[in-house]
């Protein structure tokens, strides 16, 4: 027999009668009907094509690409040497500069005693000659304290145990000229330091670059300036000797290098783990 098409209840109506009618939200949410910009006539819009032969190309960087002069490259490279290879501790205590509070204070001690340059040099010798014009004595001008530079003047003063504290540059070319300063130091017991920039250094004596510098005699309003510095300074350098002499550099592995090591060790790690399970 053939099923009812209309079950009990339904409409004989069609599909009117089927279910109930779901009520309308009471809160319709209106769509919010975007306005179109009008386009100004007298402004046209013309997108660039950057394709071959057409528009020039938006700049982009481009600083890897680039083939770098042989100098910048070797002065990276060496970098780059100096972190892996094992640096022995002669060599690494030069990467170990003096804190920035005491450069910043040494620095300002040190412009104080820059030695005169040429056109004060001029000056001086032409009042003098004026005066001995004048009929006046010739009396010879005292040389005022100076900062002392050089690598061979120092190293004497070191010896005759006259430098009060001696300045070493951290990135001197080649390292060999000032490798012995701290050890000479250390055993004059005449206190050092290590300061970034030979630069920096030059600048207080009228020179492009100054290897190493030396304090003989400041002024007496300038005495317990230099003693604070001196103290910081022995801390640093002159008392950590043993310390020094035993902390070797470098044997930092690179980026890949140490992300395979650390995937040998997950691995291992996990071999353990499944062992002992």
């Amino acid at each position: 027999m053939p099923k009812d098409r209309n079950p009990k209840g339904a409409k004989k109506g069609g599909l009117k009668g089927r279910g109930k009618k779901v009520a309308p939200a009471p809160f319709a949410a209106k769509q919010e009907v975007k306005k179109k910009k009008k386009s100004s006539p007298l402004f046209e819009k013309r997108p660039k094509n950057f394709g071959v032969g057409n528009d020039i190309q938006p700049k982009r960087d481009v600083t890897r690409f680039v083939r770098w002069p042989k100098y910048v490259r070797l002065q990276r490279q060496k970098a780059i040497l100096c972190k892996r290879l094992k640096v022995p501790p002669s060599v690494n205590q030069f990467s170990q500069t003096l804190d920035r509070q005491t450069a910043i204070s040494l620095f300002k001690l040190m412009s104080k005693y820059k030695p005169e340059t040429r056109s004060q040099k001029k000056a001086r010798l032409r009042a003098r000659a004026e005066d001995r014009l004048k009929g006046k004595e010739d009396v010879p001008t005292k040389r005022p304290p100076v900062v002392r530079s050089g690598v061979n003047s120092i190293t004497s003063l070191i010896e005759s145990k006259k430098a009060q504290l001696v300045v070493i540059a951290h990135d001197v070319e080649p390292l060999e000229i000032v490798l012995y300063l701290p050890a000479l130091c250390r055993k004059m017991g005449v206190p050092y330091c290590i300061v970034k920039g030979k630069a920096r250094l030059g600048t207080m004596v009228h020179r492009k670059t100054a290897a190493c510098l030396a304090f003989t005699h400041v002024n007496p309003e300038d005495k317990s300036q230099l003693s604070k510095v001196v103290e910081s300074v022995k801390t640093n350098y002159n008392e950590r000797a043993d310390e020094i002499r035993r902390h070797w550099g470098g044997g930092i592995l690179g980026n890949k290098a140490q992300a395979k090591i650390n995937k040998m060790e997950k691995l291992k790690a996990k071999e353990l783990a499944s062992l002992t399970t």
